[in-house]
């Protein structure tokens, strides 16, 4: 049994906006951050979830170092939602080594380096005298720069499980306030676009020209997007309140099937709900709502639903949000944290972009159309390449 954590706050950045009202603004009209691609030169056409403004906001001073497109997305998140004032008062509670900063990300700076090799000098094939790989493409870099943008010397690391990365965070989180290593956990991560993702996907064949739409039976493939979120974390205590969201279980599998698909009747994605309902004690009939990982594959959203099936039949209402903001990747897992606990605090249950005509193989109750719908507790399922799959619990203040 895993003992709950409060979020004493969350914020978030997509192609939807900036900050939690921008979020549930665009959840509840059912509008998109999916656009017509204008990043970089590709030699095809798809949509992406542009997070506007970044090309012209470099970061300065003392963080100048770590400029890049990653870190000046994550500082947007961090920006937003008074959630740095949050960070400030937990570390005047609990004292800058106290606080642990467990983040995620697929590709990190991967755009800082994609650039640096694109500028070498002719001559001597050197990269750029300004190239500064440990503070921007290095995996680590996005913790040591939230350390530094809030003043904090406690323990920190970096996950980088692919799409599961930002989700599992919040396990390692628990761990190490179960363990006493910490009081309180910064959570989540960015991950941002650039070629060799771009290029990639579409290599693997698996991503659509238009809008990604999940769980349709004529579903092409995904839509990427890029994303920064954070959620701070702490011992549920005498600032919990009525509006206060506990993440309250965890569960992780590797099934290791194949590198890039999942297991076809999603044995590993039913292992980690499974394992996140244990920790929290809870049963299925207990979830009101499921965020599937949903990226509109073929084979991805059959072996999601097979598990969600096997587990909770089809009584209980599910959709995947990537149609809103696409699939950010090492970020999803905490971009659907946040719209999970969204939707708990604001009574909404998220529809489907796009989703037009759910595919008649599929068997969960899916829901297209985002309604009104009281949420006590979610479940949201990050899986990533490699068999890597993390699913989390949020619930409200009982």
């Amino acid at each position: 049994m895993m003992k709950p954590l409060a979020m004493r706050n969350f914020s978030l950045v997509t192609s939807l906006g900036a900050g939690r009202a921008a979020s549930i603004a665009a959840l509840r009209a059912g509008a998109t951050g999916l656009a017509p691609c204008r990043f970089d030169f590709l030699p095809f056409f798809t949509h992406t979830g542009e997070v506007p403004g970044l090309d012209g906001d470099p970061l300065t001073g003392t963080l100048a170092g770590f400029d890049c497109r990653n870190n000046r997305l994550a500082l947007m998140a961090l920006e937003q939602d008074g959630f740095l004032d949050s960070v400030a008062a937990a570390r005047s509670r609990y004292g800058a080594s106290r606080i642990g900063v467990f983040a995620g990300t697929s590709t990190s700076g991967l755009l800082q380096t994609e650039q640096a090799y694109r500028n070498r000098d002719a001559a001597t094939g050197n990269l750029p005298q300004n190239f500064d790989y440990d503070r921007t493409h290095n995996t680590y870099s996005v913790a040591r720069f939230v350390r530094s943008v809030c003043g904090l010397s406690g323990p920190a690391f970096v996950v980088s499980t692919a799409c599961a990365a930002t989700a599992k965070v919040y396990a390692s989180a628990a761990r190490f306030i179960a363990a006493g290593i910490c009081d309180a956990a910064i959570v989540g991560g960015a991950d941002t676009l650039c070629a060799t993702t771009l290029q990639g996907f579409f290599s693997l064949g698996v991503m659509a020209e238009e809008p990604c739409r999940p769980y349709d039976a004529n579903r092409r493939g995904i839509s990427i997007g890029e994303a920064a979120g954070f959620s701070l974390l702490e011992r549920s205590g005498a600032a919990d309140d009525a509006d206060t969201i506990f993440f309250c279980g965890a569960g992780e599998s590797a099934d290791a099937y194949h590198m890039s698909s999942p297991h076809p009747e999603g044995e590993g994605a039913r292992l980690a709900m499974d394992r996140a309902l244990a920790a929290a004690g809870l049963e299925p009939a207990d979830i009101d709502y499921i965020n599937l990982h949903g990226t509109a594959t073929l084979v991805g959203d059959s072996a999601e639903d097979h598990a969600v099936f096997s587990l909770f039949g089809d009584a209980t209402p599910c959709s995947s949000t990537k149609g809103f903001a696409g699939h950010t990747l090492g970020a999803s897992g905490a971009v659907e944290a946040a719209f999970c606990a969204l939707a708990i605090q604001h009574g909404f249950m998220p529809g489907s972009p796009h989703t037009r005509e759910i595919d008649s193989d599929l068997r969960s109750q899916y829901v297209c159309q985002g309604r009104p719908a009281r949420i006590d507790v979610a479940l949201s399922n990050s899986f990533g390449f490699g068999g890597s799959n993390c699913s989390l619990l949020f619930r409200r203040a009982a």
